[in-house]
């Protein structure tokens, strides 16, 4: 499997992990991925638990002006741990735990709720934006849009 297609997934993992922490989606999501990590041993699912408990408790009491470096760092801490899961199981192994992982990341990620600030837009899948007959499309607009006849080209110079 591709060194780029494994870093991928990792770090999707990772943002899932931040994502879902502190939502509905958590508790499914929480245990599905502690089983995936512990790979049938229940303590080593026990300490992925525990790792994943304290991740929810950091996101949920850290000040408000340090949020987004408590969750960048989390995603980072959650990605390198995938990453080296899947570095540290077998040829034979690791195509079938990527392929599990991204099933979990498929059916509990498509659960998690997106939202943004304020003046932002936010999307929990595909976006498309478009404009026809010379309207206007935009996911924000800050300031002003004016739609008019398009400008009157200077008349040529001999």
């Amino acid at each position: 499997m591709l060194v780029e297609t494994l870093a991928a997934l990792a770090v999707a993992g990772g943002g899932a992990v931040v994502q879902a922490a502190g939502t509905d989606a958590w508790a499914g999501f929480r245990q599905a991925i502690a089983r995936w990590f512990g790979r049938g041993d229940a303590e080593r699912e026990r300490a992925e638990l525990e790792r994943l408990d304290q991740t929810a408790t950091a996101l949920q009491t850290t000040d408000p002006v340090q949020a987004e470096r408590a969750r960048d760092s989390q995603e980072e801490f959650w990605q390198a741990r995938i990453e080296a899961m899947l570095e540290n199981l077998g040829e034979g192994e690791r195509g079938p735990a990527a392929d599990q992982l991204r099933a979990l990341l498929a059916q509990h990620v498509g659960d998690v709720r997106v939202a943004a600030g304020p003046g932002g837009v936010a999307a929990g899948g595909n976006m498309d934006v478009h404009a026809e007959d010379g309207s206007i499309a935009a996911g924000v607009i800050h300031g002003g849009a004016h739609i008019g006849p398009p400008p009157t080209p200077d008349p040529p110079k001999d």
